[in-house]
């Protein structure tokens, strides 16, 4: 039987945001938040220019009223509600700094890097005193075993904390594509939360029908794209149901392609600084590598949301 903590939570958000679609849009576009194509990106992306941006408010505003009705009786909705919303405000502020005000840098490095770890903080806080989850790790493979790593868990959660925030990030560079992805790991995180009893599925319902709802604007040819503030928010999610969870380290598993977007980014910077000017792929992240070999942008979107479906097997087996 489907649980209805589950299945409510899909039904309203993607409700929420497929009614949002028709009202945020037209704001977004009057507001000018559009997005600006690079000239030295993809060339085939340059026709994009114009396209409204900053539609990850949609995603907030459904996942936000889908899930907090459920705080109350399941309580460790809360702090991934929190991570999620928290940086999808701090992308916001980012969007709306480079897009309204035309501050190409948005927040400055540092400031941004500050505001991460602060709310990593608050939600490590909160998951840890108030929710009462500890940071023991589920072993993927391992037969449900934890291991339990000690003072080194507090810098490892703010390394997975951040680095799965800005890997899913770096995946938001395609029509449908963060969404697309993210969709089947946020159902992964629901049929877990289910099957251990944990009480987060609420949450990951939300997100999931948030973003069916957002894809009927955002799949190809998109005509609203999410903007930092839906990719951030989309990794505090991802990182936040991994920690309330006990499993950042299955992260790797289903995260797979979040993981190898970032990763392509990482040895393209540094060979090409170890070699001086040469590239190990034709573009990153890797997304962009595909297109430069010829696959169209719905080719890609569909080869990596079955990728990641079939991670998500993998990450169900694993428990």
């Amino acid at each position: 039987m489907i649980d209805l903590s589950t299945a409510a939570p899909v039904l309203i958000a993607f409700a929420v945001s497929a009614l949002l679609g028709p009202f945020v849009i037209p704001w977004l576009r009057k507001l000018k938040m559009s997005q600006t194509e690079r000239t030295y990106g993809m060339e085939t992306h340059l026709k994009k220019a114009g396209t409204p941006t900053m539609g990850g408010v949609m995603i907030l505003i459904a996942v936000t009223a889908a899930s907090v009705i459920f705080i109350p009786r399941y309580p460790r909705t809360g702090p991934v509600l929190f991570l999620t919303a928290a940086f999808g405000i701090i992308g916001f502020v980012d969007d709306y700094l480079k897009v309204v005000k035309h501050n190409s840098d948005g927040l400055i490095a540092w400031q941004k890097l500050l505001l991460e770890f602060v709310v990593t903080a608050l939600f490590c806080f909160w998951m840890t005193r108030l929710a009462g989850v500890s940071l023991a790790l589920r072993i993927p493979f391992a037969g449900g075993r934890m291991a339990d790593i000690g003072f080194l868990a507090i810098p490892l959660l703010f390394i997975a904390v951040l680095g799965t925030v800005n890997a899913v990030n770096f995946t938001d560079g395609l029509d449908g594509l963060a969404s697309s992805v993210t969709i089947v790991v946020a159902v992964f995180f629901a049929a877990v939360s289910v099957m251990l009893g944990s009480g987060t599925s609420p949450v990951a319902g939300a997100v999931a029908g948030a973003l069916m709802g957002f894809l009927l604007y955002n799949a190809y040819p998109a005509k609203v794209f999410m903007g930092d503030t839906g990719s951030l928010a989309l990794g505090g999610f991802v990182a936040g149901m991994a920690y309330i969870l006990q499993m950042p380290l299955f992260i790797l598993i289903v995260g797979i392609v979040y993981f190898a977007e970032i990763l392509s980014v990482m040895m393209q910077v540094s060979y090409f600084k170890l070699t001086h000017g040469k590239r190990i792929f034709k573009m990153t992240p890797i997304h962009h590598h595909f297109e430069k070999c010829g696959w169209s942008e719905t080719r890609i979107v569909a080869v990596f949301t079955v990728i990641t479906a079939l991670a998500s097997l993998i990450g169900l087996c694993a428990l």
